[in-house]
């Protein structure tokens, strides 16, 4: 799986899950979605996304961009 794709898959999580605990549990939820809709913002814009960033630093990418298991 590329980097792109589960950066994607968990942003749009985020999204849904903040929609839906805002829904069922207290409307102060939507701020999870409203963060990650702006993260996705400025990513657009500035080229730099944090998931994608974090994931590097903590060695679950490989130099194509591919997600790979920590060898340990």
């Amino acid at each position: 799986m590329k980097v792109e794709n589960l950066t994607k898959l968990m942003s749009g999580s985020f999204v849904l899950s903040g929609v839906a605990l805002s829904h069922w549990v207290h409307p102060d939820w939507i701020w999870l979605a409203v963060f990650a809709g702006v993260g996705l913002v400025q990513s657009v814009f500035t080229g730099f996304c944090v998931p994608s960033w974090w994931l590097a630093r903590i060695g679950w990418v490989d130099d194509q961009g591919v997600i790979r298991r920590p060898q340990k």
